[in-house]
């Protein structure tokens, strides 16, 4: 994952970006500009949501090319509007006005533009752990992020990391989860009590449910 620094922010001065993550988790998200409106309702989203975020052991980071004056200016705005719910924008807003982490990174637009006609970042998500990029999603500017999804992703990766199964299409917090292909049927028994197999014509048991709460994790 390519490395920045210092840099400004809203909250202060990241002088490395690989030192400030160390090895815990963290989600960048970039946002075209400040003072605009769709912006405006992510921002406020997630200052409302940040702490179901730090509940998950994740700290948030956002990005643009406005400077950092600009973004602790805005912040007032956000924190007003309704979807802060009259939160505090609690996690640092970076100001790369050089674009050189939305290049490295790559953030920009092809097909937005400033109202001076310049390039403006895309809303970009990065999941991060350990300084490694676990998932990314890119939205177009003109799209608003859906902030519960991203919480159903990292839930659905730590989930995988501490059980060892895979989450289906549409999977919730609570669900019943897989077991992932790498595993035995011997070993998947030894692991979980119960497993489930899911029929189907080719007769191949390969669809198998599991309930996460049953792993035996002192194996």
């Amino acid at each position: 994952m390519p490395n920045f620094g210092p840099v400004e922010t809203s909250r202060g001065r990241i002088e490395d970006w690989h030192a400030e993550l160390g090895e815990g988790w963290a989600v960048l998200f970039s946002h075209p500009r400040d003072y605009t409106p769709v912006c405006t309702t992510e921002l406020g989203t997630a200052a409302r949501m940040s702490g179901e975020f730090a509940r998950r052991g994740v700290r948030l980071y956002s990005i643009s090319l406005d400077g950092a004056d600009s973004h602790a200016g805005w912040v007032r705005d956000v924190e007003q509007a309704p979807w802060a719910g009259g939160a505090e924008v609690d996690f640092p807003i970076i100001a790369d006005t050089d674009g050189r982490v939305a290049e490295l990174y790559g953030m920009f637009d092809p097909r937005e533009r400033d109202g001076a006609g310049n390039a403006v970042t895309a809303r970009a998500v990065f999941f991060i752990q350990g300084r490694r990029v676990r998932a990314s999603l890119l939205y177009p500017a003109s799209s608003g992020r859906d902030f519960d999804e991203m919480l159903r992703l990292i839930d659905s990766m730590q989930l995988a990391d501490a059980k060892r199964v895979a989450t289906p299409a549409n999977w919730r917090p609570g669900d019943r989860a897989m077991v992932v292909p790498g595993l035995s049927d011997a070993e998947a028994e030894a692991l979980f009590d119960g497993v489930d197999r899911v029929a189907v014509p080719s007769g191949r048991g390969y669809l198998r449910m599991v309930d996460p709460d049953t792993y035996r994790d002192e194996l």
